[in-house]
């Protein structure tokens, strides 16, 4: 197919070309409009790779992935192409830093407890938990407990479109695929209204230097250097301030996921 005739093509045509052809000229295409978001996470994610690799080996990694959600990707389920990608490629590159052990056992247990310890807090008390209730909870010191958030920060690294998509455990990476058909689309975009509702309203009541870490890394796509540079603060404060703000959405979210 002509390349001017690809480039003035939608999306949606695209797509439906593809699975109608398998013609990997416009897989090219839809691959090279949708590469930019391969170099965002790249940079955004630096942090988990910088020690193991260089950003062309990891920007050549999300490219495969993304010709990869190409081929996966169904136009029929009610999920946007960018955040069905962008998933795939943040997972594809934690995993890969997984691979290479990079956060020890213990910090993993230490970071797990903490996440419990903060949702029964939370429910136990009705509001988010100082960071003294959860440390005296855990029977460490408060600078061990902000130690830790640093160090288990990279565990929420995955976008806030994982979390948002009802992903409370590590590898549940299918549920945002869920079928819906016709008969239940009303109902979905009801669903998909009061969530925005509800992530509006546990964005809001964080802590002000935590809603502009979540406005910055997620809007804005910086790094955490680069917020820590905006923010006048060190780069591990920014972790601890980042994994704070998830671990109280994360509760917040959990009722909406209960099933």
């Amino acid at each position: 197919m002509d390349d001017n005739l690809l480039k003035s093509k939608s999306i949606e045509d695209l797509f439906k070309l593809y699975r109608e052809t398998g013609d990997i000229y416009i897989k090219q295409e839809i691959v090279m409009r949708y590469s930019g978001i391969v170099r965002t996470i790249a940079i955004q994610l630096r942090g988990v790779y910088a020690s193991f690799t260089d950003m062309d080996d990891i920007i050549n990694e999300g490219i495969i992935m993304l010709m990869q959600a190409v081929d996966k990707f169904d136009p029929g389920k009610n999920v946007k192409f960018e955040s069905y990608a962008s998933l795939r490629i943040r997972g594809a590159i934690v995993d890969l830093a997984r691979k290479q052990d990079w956060v020890p056992r213990n910090v993993r247990k230490l970071g797990k407890a903490i996440d419990q310890t903060f949702s029964e807090l939370y429910f136990e008390l009705g509001r988010y938990p100082t960071d003294e209730e959860v440390a005296e909870k855990l029977d460490i010191t408060v600078e061990r407990y902000h130690k830790a958030l640093s160090d288990t920060n990279l565990f929420n690294i995955l976008s806030l479109d994982a979390l948002v998509d009802g992903l409370q455990e590590e590898g549940q990476n299918e549920k945002f695929l869920r079928d819906h058909n016709s008969e239940t689309m009303p109902s979905h975009r009801l669903e998909q209204k009061e969530l925005q509702s509800i992530l509006k309203k546990s964005i809001e009541s964080l802590r002000e230097n935590e809603q502009m870490v979540v406005s910055l890394y997620y809007r804005k796509e910086l790094s955490m250097k680069e917020i820590a540079k905006v923010m006048g603060i060190s780069e591990p404060r920014v972790s601890q301030l980042h994994s704070a703000a998830l671990k109280k959405l994360k509760v917040n979210l959990e009722s909406y996921y209960i099933v």
